[in-house]
């Protein structure tokens, strides 16, 4: 079991997406400042908006890449909407 995430700060208004088995863990370590030179140091009140279960770590970092190339705000914002693109986005996976 693996999970994609996206975090929001409404501090720095930013999203970030990422991977990991235990978002909860994750997010405390975000919030925390655990990871020293992370983007997410920037805020500390990072919360998860979107929280997708994937069978596996493989999928979870395919969709993470996939959503940071588009470096597009919007395209973030319609994942929040209607998270059934992340199913179109895999469906499509080579």
């Amino acid at each position: 079991m693996h999970y994609l995430y996206i975090l929001y700060s409404e501090k720095i208004d930013k999203y970030y997406i990422g991977e990991s088995p235990d978002i909860v863990n994750r997010l405390e370590q975000h919030n925390s400042h655990y990871f020293e030179k992370a983007f997410t140091k920037a805020a500390d009140d990072w919360e998860i908006i979107v929280s997708e279960k994937l069978n596996n770590k493989g999928d979870a970092v395919y969709l993470e890449k996939f959503i940071k190339r588009m470096k597009s705000k919007t395209f973030i914002q319609k994942i929040i909407k209607d998270n059934d693109i992340l199913a179109d986005i895999l469906s499509k996976k080579p």
